[in-house]
């Protein structure tokens, strides 16, 4: 969950939010989290790409969101 923080304070095109699955369930549903973390990535056009569910260190989290955002 922190690693969304760190890099929003590194970028100012990157915003991050934490929300409990449990107490918000229509936003658990309305993005399909399977799991926790569960990091939504969605563009600023309002794209909702693929997202990454589970806990990553931070090297292998940039891989994934530099894969999906490709």
């Amino acid at each position: 969950m922190l690693l969304a923080h760190q890099f929003a304070m590194e970028s100012p095109l990157i915003q991050a939010e934490i929300v409990s699955a449990q107490e918000f369930p229509e936003l658990s549903i309305d993005h399909g989290v399977s799991g926790v973390p569960h990091t939504a990535i969605i563009r600023g056009s309002g794209e909702v790409l693929d997202p990454v569910t589970g806990g990553y260190p931070e090297a292998q989290m940039v891989a994934e969101l530099q894969h999906r955002l490709q």
